[in-house]
């Protein structure tokens, strides 16, 4: 039910989005060409040619509010987010916009309108949102759009569901309590008291009170679930089962029917799809070859400054761990003073860190040591985006350490990744950047890489872990 409102929520913003981004077109239109503000005597394509431009605009933006994260569930505290989300998708849209008007040779297309209609599409769009807001928020004052739940049961699993209603107003859940047969009664959490025992749902249900209700069990519990539901379907009321398996799937599973038997499959790797591996390889060689030109000339100059200010080769060659645990050597721009593979294999480099030349410092703090693995990705060893690789002494280390931390070998590692353009490079949790590395892994698809690589040019580059 929580799914089905917010989708229509979804479909409802993407309507409206569109309506706003229209209106903003015309208005930067009016601002420009016929306004007071326009610049008389000056001649330009007709309204209908512009128009013509409108639906692959309305099409394209849509698109980039989804990869900017603008249709995910509003936080309570999310406006300043958003906002910036709506700077970027749009700024991201007008160069798109530039370039294409440049590629197809349209010279006549007013560049001036275009900025106008960057300014007044991230103010219509950033005053809409937050009109939806305000009307959701009196909307819930007024007692309307809410629904009642009751949780079944007081486990990690209950504190979850109890977390994502409370940063999710706009779903209008309103949770009664909990049952629970080990937890004493009155426990509050989060503002939702234990009720008391599971029991008392017998006598609860007849008054006809609630909307749903949330069987939140614990694994240990799962006895008691066939009868705890019967009750509900006897009742009528609409009834959820929110599984308690984290500890055991620690991740977003999926099933598979086996001929009528129901197969939940412990992990998703969508890129153990041989048509989702080609295509994101192919992606990797058109991309990295590409890439490769453009940077050529910062290469060149990084090479040069590198072979000019301290002896020794200008490419470093490390060891990594790869896909399948195969280990490769992955190219950078040397930014130390040579060293012997022993001095050098003890640690992370450290702040004022006296190996790290001063040409390798600037490279290290905007990332351009990283170029040279461009090449490391038309050779197949590595992807543009991915998780990170680590030497191979760490990847031992952390395997005994982190649960779940050999996971990230089942992909390709990358240039760039989740983990990195959320500030989670250099000396930064282990643990956090492997939570961030499975949700990539078992949520990939290719507009997510395309989300990444936008991601990066706002917030890849710099790194203020780089020593």
């Amino acid at each position: 039910m929580i799914k089905d409102n917010q989708r229509l929520f979804n479909r409802l913003h993407v309507v409206l989005d569109a309506l706003v981004i229209a209106v903003a077109y015309n208005l930067a239109y009016y601002l420009k060409f016929i306004s007071p503000l326009r610049d008389e005597g000056v001649e330009h394509l007709p309204y209908l040619m512009y128009m013509e431009a409108l639906p692959f605009l309305i099409i394209g933006y849509l698109f980039l509010y989804r990869q900017f994260d603008l249709y995910h569930a509003k936080r309570a505290s999310g406006r300043l987010r958003e906002l910036l989300n709506i700077v970027k998708a749009n700024t991201v849209g007008m160069l798109i916009f530039i370039v294409v008007l440049y590629v197809i040779r349209q010279q006549d297309f007013s560049r001036e309108m275009i900025f106008y209609f960057y300014l007044v599409n991230i103010f219509l769009t950033t005053l809409f949102r937050n009109t939806v807001r305000y009307i959701l928020r009196f909307i819930r004052r007024k007692g309307l759009n809410r629904k009642y739940v009751l949780l079944i049961g007081y486990s990690k699993t209950a504190e979850s569901y109890i977390n994502k209603v409370r940063f999710n107003p706009q779903w209008g859940y309103v949770i009664r309590g909990v049952l629970d047969d080990k937890v004493e009664a009155g426990t509050v959490y989060k503002g939702v008291k234990v009720l008391g025992r599971i029991g008392n749902l017998e006598y609860i249900l007849p008054q006809n009170k609630l909307d749903e209700i949330a069987i939140t069990l614990s694994l240990d519990e799962y006895g008691k679930l066939e009868r705890i539901v019967n009750l509900c379907e006897k009742s009528g009321v609409h009834t959820q089962f929110v599984p308690d398996y984290q500890r055991v799937i620690p991740s977003r599973p999926y099933m598979e029917d086996m001929d009528g038997l129901p197969v939940i499959n412990i992990r998703h790797v969508p890129l153990t799809n041989t048509a989702n591996m080609l295509m994101k390889r192919i992606v990797d060689i058109v991309g990295s070859i590409c890439l490769i030109i453009l940077f050529s000339p910062i290469m060149l100059i990084s090479a040069i400054a590198i072979k000019c200010s301290s002896p020794g080769p200008v490419i470093f060659k490390q060891e990594r761990v790869g896909l399948h645990n195969k280990p490769f050597q992955m190219y950078k721009f040397r930014t130390m003073g040579v060293q012997k593979p022993s001095v050098e294999a003890k640690g992370w480099t450290t702040p004022d860190d006296p190996r790290v030349t001063k040409v390798g410092r600037i490279l290290r703090r905007i990332s351009m040591d990283e170029l040279p693995q461009f090449f490391n990705v038309l050779k197949g060893d590595m992807s543009i985006v991915g998780p990170r690789p680590e030497r191979p002494q760490y990847v031992e280390k952390f395997q005994e350490e982190i649960p779940r931390y050999m996971i990230k070998h089942q992909v390709r590692p990358g240039l760039t990744g989740w983990a990195q353009i959320n500030g989670l490079r250099g000396n930064t949790s282990i643990r956090m950047r492997v939570e961030y590395d499975l949700f990539y892994i078992e949520n990939w698809t290719m507009t997510f890489d395309i989300k990444i690589m936008i991601l990066t040019l706002f917030k890849g580059f710099v790194n203020k872990n780089a020593y």
